[in-house]
């Protein structure tokens, strides 16, 4: 193959079949299970990267079902946000996410950065209790339930809060094992519409686990939760700190 051909077809590797298209993504009935906690605050300064600010001792845990979506096919993934500001304005931080599908493991972690391993993740409604769990090999390491769509939620707050900005601890390492690229990426969901939103009475257990440390941020109050879905874009991200610059 010339060098310049090289250039033209260069995305993602394999060369010759990437592990994912090029976007934009589109996601159509996302769903999601957000459960809202307090936490130790001095343990979430200490996985929160600066110039990133801890506003509050919180963190979203969400289970996330993807059934059809533009290039990363249909799978679901969890994990922790954590609510944090930067630069005066809020949003969340992605602390970490377990998911059960290739592509958008490759895809997430090397165009934004996305903190992202493989894990067996799953939501689904059980009768009359919503369910989440995420499985890291044979130990179940979380458990998250809510009572299904008990009380319609508030629309317009829900919608506020899809359209803050995140933001991702991108590390991309060198041929020789130093970082290449060490940035904070900010990227937004765009084009969302939001089909419904509820809440409920919820509950969540994490289970301490090496490779796999939910537990770490551990569960002191549960204080609200919500059940939504939505089509959304997740938009390309830009980088708003350069750790190595």
């Amino acid at each position: 193959m010339k060098e310049a051909d090289v250039k033209r077809r260069a995305f993602a590797m394999p060369l010759t079949s990437p592990a994912y298209p090029p976007g934009p993504y589109r996601f159509i009935n996302r769903e999601f299970l957000i459960i809202t906690y307090r936490t130790d605050i001095e343990k979430l300064r200490a996985v929160v990267p600066e110039p990133l600010e801890v506003t509050d001792p919180i963190v979203k845990y969400e289970f996330i079902r993807m059934p059809d979506s533009t290039g990363f096919g249909d799978y679901s993934e969890t994990g922790q946000v954590i609510p944090v500001s930067f630069k005066g304005r809020k949003g969340g931080y992605v602390h970490c996410m377990f998911l059960n599908d290739e592509p958008p493991i490759a895809g997430g972690r090397e165009l934004w950065g996305f903190p992202k391993k493989l894990a067996d993740v799953s939501l689904r409604t059980q009768i009359d209790t919503l369910v989440g769990t995420l499985d890291y090999g044979p130990v179940r390491v979380a458990t998250g339930t809510m009572g299904y769509k008990h009380k319609a939620a508030d629309l317009d707050a829900v919608k506020a809060s899809l359209a803050t900005p995140s933001w991702l601890l991108k590390i991309i390492p060198h041929v020789d094992g130093s970082p290449r690229i060490c940035e904070i990426v900010e990227y937004y969901l765009e084009d969302v519409t939001l089909k419904g939103a509820w809440t409920g009475p919820a509950a969540l257990a994490l289970t301490p686990h090496a490779l796999a440390p939910v537990a770490d941020l551990p569960v002191l109050e549960v204080l609200s939760a919500v059940h939504l879905v939505s089509d959304l874009t997740l938009g390309l991200g830009k980088v708003v700190h350069d750790y190595l610059a």
